[in-house]
């Protein structure tokens, strides 16, 4: 990754790495982390360990507190990557009223994120396609309004 330069100091870039090349050759947990993290070495030590953590436990772990303490990560660190995974769809939070857990309240992988991106791969193909004549006549009226 090519650092960006900003004002005196060298930085990388935060924002997701979503690059087509980069998912092709993705092929384990430090590998995702690194493109959904990148610049912040902490944040992906942090998010791996969640996600070590959820998998290794069965998909589903009671608190990620034990992970501040075991693994001697900062709770804003790891709170930060823990919101950040929840936003994606990669993990989600149960409570005790989830008929499914039996009462149990933790943390979980999700199916959130896989979903979302094949529904967004399913558009893109409908697009590519061209199915629906109706639709590239939206499209079309409403590019014409983004005409300056």
């Amino acid at each position: 990754m090519v650092p960006v330069r900003r004002g005196s100091r060298m930085s990388e870039p935060t924002k997701i790495d979503f690059r087509r090349r980069r998912i092709s050759a993705m092929s384990d947990v430090t590998d995702l982390v690194s493109m959904l993290f990148p610049g912040n070495r902490n944040q992906q030590y942090a998010s791996a360990r969640i996600l070590v953590a959820l998998k290794a436990g069965g998909g589903f772990l009671d608190s990620l507190g034990r992970l501040e303490e075991e693994y001697r990560i900062s709770r804003r660190t790891l709170q930060r990557a823990r919101a950040k995974l929840a936003r994606l769809g990669l993990i989600e939070r149960v409570t005790w009223m989830h008929r499914r857990y039996d009462g149990r309240a933790g943390w979980k992988l999700s199916g959130r994120m896989s979903t979302a991106l094949r529904s967004l791969a399913e558009r893109i193909d409908s697009w590519r396609a061209n199915d629906a004549p109706a639709q590239s006549e939206k499209e079309g009226l409403l590019v014409s309004l983004l005409e300056p």
